[in-house]
């Protein structure tokens, strides 16, 4: 079904490593609200989605989200480059040099590890699609945050275009929820089948 394009949906080229903005990178790399955890919340949650419209949203924003994982990943790993042990250590990253090294780990800020605890996927449409806004809306926050730590417009570019994909899909999913009004205008859903 995908067709995997052998480039990042927007460059990163980061030629002045930042170990703080790489440890700051990991909450959208691992965290609950990452890019990885939307991904995965949103290819699930479309298999119990009541129309196709919704399915095919779902399925398009969730294959973008693991793009903007890639992107991460590749930012993390350009940030992390050249990196000394002193400096990883005064880093706060010595944890996770001492379990990955310099590899590129699914990991929040503070080397807790992503869980599948962090997605939901309820079989409840309205509730789920509730749920991707708010993540969206977390997303975007927590892209503001990143570009509050770093005036370097080699991690502002890309920041500022991912945050911008997080203001499109909550859009997507308002619109989602316009569909599932249609589809209920009564406000109930129906019952289980048996």
């Amino acid at each position: 079904m995908w067709i995997y394009q052998k480039k990042l949906e927007f460059p990163v080229n980061i030629t002045n490593p930042d170990l703080m903005m790489a440890k700051a990178l990991m909450a959208q790399y691992g965290g609950p609200d990452s890019e990885l955890a939307a991904g995965m919340r949103y290819l699930t949650q479309r298999f119990s989605m009541p129309d196709d419209r919704l399915r095919a949203t779902l399925n398009d924003i969730g294959t973008e989200e693991i793009a903007h994982w890639e992107m991460i990943g590749t930012m993390i790993l350009q940030s992390m480059d050249g990196a000394s042990l002193a400096d990883l250590e005064a880093a706060g990253l010595i944890g996770h040099y001492t379990m990955h090294g310099r590899a590129v780990y699914p990991a929040d800020p503070n080397g807790v590890p992503f869980t599948a605890s962090y997605i939901q996927s309820t079989g409840d449409p309205v509730a789920d699609i509730f749920e991707d806004m708010a993540a969206e809306q977390k997303a975007r926050a927590t892209y503001e945050h990143l570009m509050n730590l770093t005036d370097c417009e080699q991690y502002l570019a890309p920041l500022r275009f991912l945050r911008e994909r997080e203001v499109v899909h909550f859009q997507r999913f308002s619109e989602c929820m316009n569909i599932l009004k249609e589809l209920y205008p009564d406000g109930k859903q129906n019952k289980l089948r048996r």
